[in-house]
């Protein structure tokens, strides 16, 4: 059985509190202190000493981060459960592909525990990475933890695990935005910019900053915008992706895209814009020529490695199909693409 070891835990009752303990802590100064919500990430983690902390600051007795607010924009608490916004249904009439996307994570029981907010910032995974402890000592560690070399790319300076969250790229699809709470103060920016390409330093946000809340604008609704979500994994449950493709187009009265975006996931160390791809529709109707354009050209994004489940070169040949599936899904009229979606 694996244990987690010792660290003191402390359960914050209000937003100030918890940003307080963070700076006291020393978050900003690179103290091991970290937050826990649903905690189905962190604890495996911090089991398997991926992940190290001194003090574990649970934010779930907080209740400003707890709930979901219709208000145009669409207001998601951090804390929300994943099961609670699939099953909105807000969410499922105003982004229907969201809902999908939010319900293709795992398996009910984690959905149950796991947040939004978690989901936002899970840790990057990687076959050499996500091994027991006796497994990566045995091959001297890997970049990513205690060790030198990244066993995906040995001659790489970086760190290539992928990114795995299931909800980011479709939210970077919808133009969602985060809001981030620290004892100095809160700045709301896209969550797009909440992302770096490296498996290791894979977040933008301070230590001692807390996502607080997950907005999604109104200009991105089943009104508005046509979205769609697709995933590729061994089993249809349970399993990490090991490619999502999250698509949204905005359309003019005549049918011609205004506004296209393209997003793929875990097959970079973030979730990766397709972004010629979606330029490629941009401008002209959606047709059956433009998206087998787009969906060439969205393999030109992806990195896939050696680095999850499949092969590689399998990975990549899927990017072009998956797209083409995602936005296949987009030729149907608005209120039927959020059906179907």
């Amino acid at each position: 059985m694996l244990r987690l070891p010792a660290f003191r835990f402390r359960s914050a009752r209000s937003l100030a509190e918890a940003a307080a303990i963070l700076a006291n802590e020393g978050a900003a100064e690179g103290a091991p202190v970290r937050c826990v919500a649903g905690g189905t990430d962190l604890w495996p983690n911090m089991k398997r000493r991926h992940q190290k902390a001194s003090t574990v600051v649970s934010l779930m007795r907080i209740p400003e981060l707890r709930g979901i607010r219709d208000g145009g924009e669409l207001r998601l608490g951090a804390t929300t459960t994943l099961t609670e916004i699939e099953e909105s249904a807000v969410v499922r009439e105003r982004y229907p592909a969201l809902a999908r996307a939010v319900g293709s994570i795992s398996a009910p029981v984690l959905r149950n525990m796991g947040t939004i907010g978690g989901n936002v910032c899970l840790d990057t995974r990687c076959t050499y990475y996500n091994q027991n402890e006796e497994w990566r000592r045995s091959i001297d560690y890997c970049l990513k933890e205690e060790g030198q070399i990244c066993w995906v790319a040995p001659g790489s300076p970086k760190c290539w695990a992928i990114s795995a969250s299931d909800s980011a790229p479709m939210l970077c699809a919808l133009d969602a935005r985060v809001r981030l709470v620290s004892s100095q103060g809160e700045r709301v920016v896209p969550i797009a910019a909440l992302y770096r390409d490296d498996g290791i330093d894979y977040l933008t946000k301070r230590p001692d900053e807390i996502v607080a809340e997950v907005l999604v604008p109104a200009e991105s609704d089943a009104r508005r915008c046509r979205a769609s979500f697709q995933k590729l994994r061994r089993r249809g449950s349970i399993d990490f992706a090991v490619l999502t493709v999250a698509a949204a187009v905005w359309t003019r009265g005549d049918g011609t895209v205004e506004r296209a975006r393209l997003y793929l996931g875990a097959v970079n160390s973030l979730p990766a814009p397709a972004a010629a791809a979606a330029r490629a529709m941009e401008g002209r109707p959606l047709s059956a020529a433009g998206i087998d354009e787009a969906a060439h050209l969205a393999r030109d994004a992806a990195t896939p490695l050696d680095n999850t489940d499949f092969q590689a070169q399998w990975r990549s040949a899927m990017v072009e199909r998956f797209t083409a599936r995602a936005l296949t899904e987009l030729l149907s009229p608005p209120s039927q693409a959020a059906h179907t979606a």
